[in-house]
């Protein structure tokens, strides 16, 4: 029987595979439909099967991958109705954030002494990063900083729930969004750029302007998604 080190490493490589990977399927390099088995994974990252099949199994219950029995695994090809059905998850999710903080300005969790901006400060450089990715059409950087964004925003609110199932939500919107974006040569003023405006509707506690600004963000995405799916 392996001793706690042994489990620690394990545990540590089972996560950098899945992360591995999921950013493989983000960047587009592992494409959707694509299969492949666990010893293919093991081989190529030089590990053991075992630690492989667990990440694996891991992004097949985040909804990333499908598995099949007979043949391993493929990565999850999502349709316009699985878009729109993260969509409107996702809405619900933010939408009870700016509830929440409507009917109590304490929603946020700001600690002692620290005022509302400067605990902004963090998510807002996010921000910033993301928005510049959008405006160049940088996909990669874009999703990265997008992704932490969100995840940094999420964990103000207190709630670890709230901001793990809203990561993982944002999770498969990117997969799904890039599997049809790969159909254009250029991004660059096709993506949402509003992230710094959000912040600030949030700083300044108006939540009817940080709600108009996520719905805008939904809308524009479906309209996209929806194009290039009937192009």
């Amino acid at each position: 029987m392996p001793g706690p080190s042994g489990a620690v490493t394990r545990s540590t490589l089972r996560r950098q595979i899945a992360d591995a990977l999921r950013d493989e399927v983000l960047a587009g390099r592992l494409r959707p439909g694509q299969e492949f088995t666990v010893k293919e994974i093991a081989e190529q990252y030089g590990v053991s099967a075992t630690p492989v099949r667990e990440a694996l199994v891991d992004l097949s219950a985040q909804g990333l991958l499908d598995t099949d029995h007979h043949r391993g695994f493929r990565v999850h090809e999502y349709s316009v109705t699985d878009f729109r059905g993260i969509v409107e998850a996702r809405s619900l999710v933010t939408d009870g954030m700016f509830v929440a903080l409507a009917a109590d300005t304490r929603a946020l969790r700001i600690p002692e002494g620290q005022r509302l901006v400067a605990a902004l400060s963090g998510v807002r450089r996010r921000g910033e990063e993301a928005q510049r990715a959008a405006v160049a059409g940088d996909l990669t950087v874009l999703i990265g900083y997008d992704l932490r964004y969100w995840r940094e925003l999420a964990v103000l609110f207190g709630n670890p729930y709230l901001s793990g199932f809203l990561h993982r939500l944002r999770v498969q919107s990117w997969v799904c969004t890039v599997q049809h974006l790969s159909r254009l040569s250029d991004l660059r003023g096709a993506l949402w750029s509003g992230h710094t405006e959000l912040v600030d509707a949030l700083a300044h506690r108006d939540v009817p302007a940080a709600r108009a600004l996520v719905d805008a963000y939904n809308a524009h995405s479906l309209a996209l998604i929806e194009r290039l799916t009937a192009e």
